[in-house]
């Protein structure tokens, strides 16, 4: 299975903001819109993921208060990024390796879409659920042979 197969079950709904977007405001559409995560893009180009874990240091750092500090300051400016062609085996493995919990897909440099951990997780799970039910049916339709007396 590929990031591609993820993202066409996934649908193309995209949350993005720039940089110099206040993270008050950024932590507020996170939390409007029941989101984890935001891609943070300038000029058309990523720049940079800010998630919930960029926001709770931000909170850490500022002693529980955001204040009024823009996104560039507290997003990851080097995330990881996979393509439609990734495998997702790779992706599990890059995950769990870097503790990513959000990749942004990209093709080139056109931003597709972010899986997230969630995402591949219920795409391997009904994966298996599939082959599992398959197995059964095989097995439940597996040819009698006629014993010789």
């Amino acid at each position: 299975m590929k990031v591609s197969e993820i993202l066409q079950v996934k649908g193309n709904i995209l949350f993005t903001i720039t940089p110099d977007t206040l993270i008050t405001e950024a932590a507020s559409v996170m939390e409007e819109k029941d989101i984890g995560s935001l891609v943070v893009m300038e000029f058309g180009t990523l720049v940079g993921v800010l998630t919930f874990r960029e926001v709770i240091r931000a909170l850490d750092k500022k002693t529980g208060s955001l204040g009024n500090g823009t996104v560039r300051k507290f997003m990851d400016d080097h995330p990881l990024t996979v393509t439609p062609e990734t495998e997702v085996n790779e992706v599990r493995r890059m995950m769990l390796e870097k503790h990513s919990r959000y990749l942004p897909v990209m093709d080139a440099k056109v931003l597709l879409g972010v899986i997230s951990f969630y995402d591949v997780a219920k795409a391997v799970l009904e994966a298996q659920s599939f082959e599992n039910k398959m197995l059964k049916a095989y097995i439940r339709d597996w040819p009698v042979e006629e014993s010789e007396e």
